[in-house]
């Protein structure tokens, strides 16, 4: 029997739709089932009977926090994707998603090793890679850090991902996965989707920072590969291309058929956005906290990141980012 946590998001829902293919038990875990509509959506875009696949998966709401919750949903699984986690960059929410992901890990780690889980995926993040020496791409091999311009999201990614080192070192058969930004139809309101959606709806200002980008399809796919494989303890970076905000917010509304940013958000500017927001939302309560300090500064990182490593071990060659981006695009205006 397989078990996947954060079902319900981008991520875990394509891949359940994908091992729904199989004819094996699928057990999910989920906090709440609140965007179940999203997942009937996703499944939806691929199948005319999406209410059916739906209901082919034994759904479990639970604390990832209480380690009894975990296991109670371990009984008789073999395998475990781990996709569940919070992302977030408002300040708000920083503490709780640090403690969150790194316990919710932690005892997904613990409850594996007690059912002596044949293998675990664990996905987790490139923001959990250290920085390269400059002119380099960043790959496994890099060193994360303790620096103050480190996000919260950052902190509790590299925090979980030692949580399954951890585990991988009291016998644990597990693989780490580190995807770039995941681009794929559905949740077009929250996470990486709503990109599609804040550039239909008219995107002014472009960054110059740069990162990497990945089809959702293309992560599942080495996710499915490296269960199947004998590989283990070892993490491997799954990214396509990396390129400068401005280049995927042009290319989405090239796709999307709609006006290109055109003003640069300078730096000063974007100091001020954020000095601005937190007055208006936590001074004035003026509405939701939007311009993060961590969000602005995130967007002009740049950070780029080496493929090779998942490409030489699986055979896989990634789908070009202009054709995921007119793929999600489609789905996007249909």
């Amino acid at each position: 029997m397989i078990l996947v946590s954060g079902g319900t998001g981008l991520l875990g829902s394509h891949l359940l739709f994908e091992l729904l293919k199989s004819d094996k038990q699928i057990t999910a875990i989920c906090r709440s089932k609140k965007n179940m509509p999203e997942v009937l959506k996703v499944f939806g875009y691929y199948s005319d009977k999406p209410a059916e696949l739906l209901e082919k998966v034994k759904w479990i709401e639970a604390d990832m926090r209480n380690y009894h919750d975990i296991l109670d949903a371990m009984e008789g699984i073999s395998e475990i994707y781990h996709c569940a986690a919070i992302v977030s960059f408002d300040p708000g929410e920083r503490l709780n998603m640090i403690k969150s992901n790194t316990e919710g890990t932690a005892n997904m780690v613990n409850a594996a090793i007690e059912y002596k889980v044949k293998k675990f995926v664990h996905v987790s993040s490139t923001s959990a890679i250290g920085k390269p020496p400059e002119g380099k791409l960043a790959d496994e091999t890099m060193i994360w850090t303790e620096s103050k311009t480190n996000t919260g999201y950052s902190i509790s990614k590299f925090k979980s991902e030692m949580e399954v080192w951890r585990g991988i070192e009291e016998g644990l058969n597990a693989v780490i996965v580190n995807p770039s930004i995941i681009l794929g139809p559905g949740f077009w309101n929250h996470g990486s989707s709503s990109i599609f959606t804040k550039v239909d709806h008219g995107m002014k200002f472009y960054s110059y920072g740069m990162t990497g980008y990945v089809s959702v399809w293309d992560v599942v796919r080495a996710m499915l590969g490296l269960m199947e494989s004998d590989i283990s303890g070892e993490r491997f970076l799954l990214t396509s291309e990396n390129l400068t905000y401005r280049e995927i917010f042009d290319k989405i509304a090239e796709a999307l058929n709609r006006s290109k940013p055109t003003v640069e958000g300078t730096y000063f500017m974007a100091e001020l956005a954020w000095r601005l927001d937190w007055i208006k939302s936590k001074l004035l309560g003026l509405g939701e906290h939007t311009f993060s300090k961590e969000r602005v500064r995130a967007a002009r990182n740049v950070a780029e990141f080496d493929n090779s490593k998942i490409r030489e071990a699986l055979g896989i060659e990634f789908e070009a980012i202009d054709t995921v981006i007119k793929k999600v695009s489609e789905f996007y205006k249909n």
